[in-house]
Parts: structure tokens; sequence; C-alpha cells
């Protein structure tokens, strides 16, 4: 019997099984009503997060066909086989952990018998099945008019287009132009700009080094009043399984950190009636009458100004209508790299070095970014 690790939800309940090198990881999705789904469409997803496709990414090969084998009642489950895997390129990680990685903290908690192998249940591998099931959940909200997508916001020191939190004008363009990033090999909205993260991806690969980045997650049609205070919050679901994910190290909604560095009054967002009815800094001269007489069920519903809040009020979405949900995560560069790095040996009790072989991505970034679409896909879901 495969042995589950659970997220719980007030109506979902998500678990994972499996290694990065066990003959296969799987998924098993309790609560969402859903009795078919688009196998074309999911493996079209699915491969958007495959690796082996291209040169920024790890030379390991796999397929990841999603093999059903239950879908009915609001139960799914379902198994990818692991095909291309190579335990003994991690045989010494035993007594040697890798810097940055799971292996040193997994021996404290599991003991000696910990199986290592390409991180074991700590691998980004792991994240496979989890797409299937946000795929699931993506379809589900879908349905619903709510759309998830995302890009690649930086990678080093380069930046892509991103969301303009203080100025909303020219929001639709930018969101018509992230529309189009799912169907990219690369998951930018500036193609020059993702020219410019290869070669750093590159660079890293050739100095046998990795690299991070950012991706920038933004949920459109999201009905107002989904949420609520405290451990009910919105942020607090999304963050949750943002940071279930293999090497999330930061999540921020809105202008997050910015928010910081900010007076209340710059930084709050205010409420205005968008529409033909909306009284301007200029229409003092103007009558009553002229400033209401377009008064309508399309202009009853506040907008924000700005979005530096992300679309969230008191752990509570605003609504689609008023302002969409957006959030950043932040991705470690890969900790397994081919350089030479000081560790210890656990048997000698003494100082060494290690260089890890094996097969591993010089940016984990491209790949990560159906990761947090599907996330998000299962914390709203929950919620809906």
């Amino acid at each position: 019997m495969n042995e589950y690790n659970w997220f719980t939800g007030t109506n979902l309940k998500v678990g994972i099984y499996g290694e990065s090198h066990s003959e296969s990881i799987g998924v098993r999705l309790e609560g969402l009503a859903c009795d078919k789904l688009d196998t074309n469409a999911l493996a079209a997803f699915m491969k958007r997060r495959a690796p082996g496709q291209n040169d920024w990414s790890t030379p390991r090969k796999e397929a990841d066909e999603v093999i059903i084998d239950t879908l009915q009642n609001g139960l799914f489950e379902a198994h990818i086989q692991n095909t291309n895997t190579k335990p003994h390129d991690y045989s010494n990680l035993l007594r040697t952990p890798r810097p940055g990685h799971a292996d040193f903290t997994a021996r404290l908690k599991y003991g000696e018998s910990f199986n290592s192998s390409g991180g074991g249940a700590f691998s980004g591998r792991l994240t496979a099945p989890l797409c299937a099931a946000g795929f699931l959940a993506m379809s589900y909200l879908e349905q619903k008019g709510i759309k998830i997508n995302a890009h690649i916001k930086s990678i080093a020191d380069i930046k892509d287009e991103t969301y303009n939190f203080d100025d909303r004008t020219n929001e639709k363009a930018f969101l018509e132009k992230l529309s189009a990033v799912p169907q990219k090999e690369f998951p930018v909205i500036d193609d020059s700009k993702g020219e410019l993260m290869k070669e750093a991806i590159a660079k890293a690969r050739s100095n046998n080094d990795s690299v991070g980045g950012t991706i920038e997650v933004v949920i459109q049609g999201i009905p107002g009043g989904i949420g609520g205070p405290i451990f009910e919050g919105i942020e607090a679901k999304i963050a949750a399984l943002c940071f279930a994910v293999p090497a999330c190290k930061g999540v921020e909604f809105g202008n997050g950190f910015g928010a910081a560095e900010l007076n209340a009054s710059t930084n709050n967002d205010s409420f205005i009636f968008d529409g033909p009815s909306t009284p301007s800094t200029s229409s003092g001269s103007r009558s009553l009458r002229e400033l209401t007489k377009f008064s309508s069920k399309t202009c009853e519903t506040p907008v924000l100004k700005t979005n530096r809040c992300g679309g969230i009020l008191g752990g509570i979405s605003v609504g689609g209508t008023v302002a969409p949900i957006v959030f950043d995560v932040a991705v470690k560069p890969t900790p397994t790299i081919s350089k030479e790095q000081n560790t210890v040996d656990l048997e000698t009790k003494s100082n060494t070095t290690i260089t890890v072989g094996g097969r591993h991505d010089p940016c984990i970034v491209p790949r990560a970014v159906l990761v947090y679409e599907a996330v998000a896909a299962l914390a709203l879901a929950d919620f809906i």
C-alpha cells in the first residue's frame, strides 16, 4: 500500500505518494465533483512541467503520462511511472549530506534508514502528481469563470514585464499577454527578456551551478467574499500549498514586502465606481443628473483604483470584478549542483567536500510556473 503525504482542507483532501526514484509516484484527491476529464488537455498541461525537454531543464527525460486509476463520486486517483531513474548517482549522500538539501534534516527525523536517492520524498519530482490534481481543480474553476495564469517574473537579476499594482490603466492589455504564456515553451511575457534569462541559466550550468527566480500568479474571475479572517484567510491557504512545493522560499501578495516601506495613505487602495457615472476630479461643474444618468448594474460595484493589496482584504477576496488576486513566489536556486562544496562525513565525523553527480535543473523556475498555478487552483477549489 502506498503511503500518502496529506493536505487536508475544508472541503478537499489531497494526498501524494512516492519518491524521486521509486517505481511510481501518485496522487489521491477527495471531495472534488468531477466524473470525467479531457485526457488530451491533461497531457498538454503536464507537458509544461515535464523534465528533459530543453537546455534549461534537467537531462532526465520522463513522459509524465498520468494513468488514471479512479475517477468517480468525488474521488480521483492516478499515478505516473518513473521510467528514467538512476539511484546510484546519489549513493554517497547517506553519509555526506548535500548543502542546501534535505539530506541532513531527513536523517535527523527518519534515521539512517532514510533513502535520499534523488531527494527521496523531498524531490521536486513529487510535483508531477500534484499538478495532475491541480489540473482537475483548474478545470473545475474554469467552469465557474475563474482563470489562473502565471509567468516567470524574474530569473537572477533579469525581470519580465509584471503586473502594475500602482496603475491599473493597462491591466487589461497585460492580462491578455499573460493569457498567451501557457502556449510558450519559455513562460515569459517579454520574449526578449526570456532570451536573457536563458543566457543566465546557461551560464550557471556551464559553471556547474544554478540560479533561482520569482514567479507571478494572477487569478481572474474569483467571486468576492471567498476566504475569512485569521486561519480561514485565502492568503493562508494559498501560501500553505505554495510552501509545500520544494524550493519555495517566500510568498507575497500584492506589493508584499514593498508595503512595509510605505505610509498607509499610499499603500491603501482607494475604492471608486468605474464606468460612465464615475465623477472625475474635474467634474465639479457637472450636474448631479449628468453624473448619475448612466447609472446601471454595470457600475454599481466599486473597483480598486490601485491593487497593492493583491485582490485580498482581511483574508477575503474582493472579487474579480473589483480586482484580480496577484501573488509572487520566490524559488531558490536548485540546491543539487555539480560544483564542489563543503560538507561533513557523518560516519567519520570529519569535514570533507562533495561533488554531486546525477541530473538536475540549472534553474527550476521555468518548470515550476505550472506547479504554482496548480496549487493555487487546489486552494481556491477547496474554498469554492
